[in-house]
């Protein structure tokens, strides 16, 4: 059986941090692919910025065309909206079952709200939860501290963010840098974020 890391996310759009993140999972972990979850709409997060689902996707797949253990995934793009992780997670179980062993991928910061999550208790029974570092302004809640299902990976610290990238694009800095090459030649074809 496969262990897939879902790794969450808008990907408004993806960015190096996002690679050197899954890329690390898979390489430094005991997980076989990481998979691109894209959300539609994060029931935390407002759609005023949000690309078209299909151009997110269409990044995704862009920026993980040489890594053969990342894998975009549209499986959300098609259930009931707003849509919360154990759902999906469900779906997936259902579809994926047998071939695949399912873990999340968050950062550490997503553990000071992740007892607001739907079912967050089953999440925790069920599956693993893969945590990356993050600076954040205080330390994280120690709520799940030790707990068997949540593994810390020390991964990279990549403080870079999507809402950085698209509000420095459209005051015309120069973010090419952060963002995989197909990524910016999509995004600028596209003239995305100006």
């Amino acid at each position: 059986m496969k262990k897939v890391g879902l790794y969450f996310g808008t990907f408004n759009p993806i960015h190096i941090g996002h690679l050197v993140i899954a890329n690390h999972m898979v390489e430094f972990s005991d997980l076989d692919e990481v998979w691109f979850i894209i959300t539609p709409q994060s029931p935390f997060k407002t759609k005023l910025s949000l690309l078209d689902n299909n151009h997110r996707y269409q990044m995704v797949f862009e920026a993980v065309q040489d890594y053969p253990k990342l894998k975009p995934s549209k499986i959300e793009f098609d259930l009931p909206q707003p849509n919360y992780t154990i759902n999906t997670l469900l779906y997936l179980e259902e579809q994926y079952g047998a071939e695949y062993g399912f873990s999340l991928i968050m950062g550490e910061d997503n553990l000071k709200s992740f007892h607001k999550w739907k079912n967050y208790e089953a999440i925790l029974e069920h599956y693993s939860i893969y945590v990356y570092p993050r600076i954040s302004d205080g330390k994280a809640e120690n709520r799940f501290e030790g707990h068997s299902k949540i593994m810390k990976v020390d991964a990279p610290i990549m403080e870079i963010s999507s809402t950085f990238i698209r509000n420095e694009h459209k005051k015309g800095k120069n973010i090419k840098p952060l963002l995989p090459a197909p990524v910016w030649k999509y995004m600028d074809e596209m003239n995305f974020y100006r």
